[in-house]
């Protein structure tokens, strides 16, 4: 089978880049499968530090394949949950969300229906300002199903959300800042995102992933809950390895070497 999903790591840095150029990166049933694949894996190794989440080609990701779906992918889509809170098709956009490490999408192109939610599961999502997006669903007759209403709660205002939902419109990159979907403008997304990945993965990864945690929590949970998180990781950070190593290369002025 063709790979759906290519993956280079260097320096603590995962490149993870949707590989159907040639259909714009449109999600079949084996694409849903690689990715869970894929984010199943990455959380299995400590040496991973930041993730980069990209597309190859012209687009990020034009959304469903409608085609190939049509063929037999209607039975992806279930109430079962096969991937914790999620299921296979949610997966592939949630997964990113809860993933112990931060992922960087770096969005050029289009970004629409599925390929917007998977975007929208990274922590941090820098696009070109010549690419377009669309949460697509309503075109089809469907809601968004790969968990997008879960991610995009807090993260753009519920009447904007509801609006591009109802209507299924194209908005630009410019809008998407404005809303909240989109980080930063960028003419240069895949070199933005080394050089950001390259910045956190040269931070504590312990403390890195606590920090994620935390946001994690801080989606769901009530102020009590919230700073009884914050008090447990910083405990769990204070006098570790990595946060002494933190101390001293600031101190000895150098930088510093952590533990994965």
């Amino acid at each position: 089978m063709e790979d759906r999903v290519a993956i280079t790591l260097a320096d603590g840095v995962a490149e993870v880049r949707l590989a159907r150029a040639a259909k714009m990166n449109a999600i079949d049933a084996p694409m849903f499968a690689q990715i869970a694949d894929t984010i199943a894996a990455l959380a299995t190794r400590a040496e991973v530090r930041v993730v980069i989440l990209s597309g190859e080609g012209n687009a990020f990701c034009a959304g469903l394949d409608m085609a190939a779906m049509a063929g037999g992918g209607s039975g992806l889509l279930t109430e079962e949950r096969t991937h914790g809170a999620a299921n296979l098709v949610q997966q592939a956009a949630w997964g990113w969300r809860t993933l112990p490490i931060p992922v960087i999408a770096a969005v050029h192109g289009v970004a629409f229906g599925g390929g917007f939610q998977i975007m929208s599961g990274a922590d941090i999502r820098l696009a070109h300002p010549a690419t377009r997006f669309a949460i697509r669903e309503m075109h089809w007759g469907l809601v968004p199903d790969m968990a997008g209403v879960a991610l995009w709660r807090g993260m753009v205002r519920d009447d904007v959300v509801r609006e591009l939902t109802y209507t299924a419109r194209e908005f630009s990159a410019e809008e998407a800042q404005a809303f909240g979907f989109v980080t930063r403008l960028t003419e240069d997304p895949m070199g933005s995102a080394r050089d950001l990945a390259r910045v956190i993965a040269a931070r504590s990864p312990d403390a890195v992933r606590e920090a994620k945690g935390l946001f994690a929590v801080a989606a769901d949970g009530d102020a009590a809950t919230i700073l009884r998180a914050e008090s447990a990781a910083q405990l769990r950070l204070m006098r570790g390895a990595n946060q002494r190593e933190a101390v001293m290369a600031n101190l000895e002025k150098r930088a510093a070497r952590f533990a994965d």
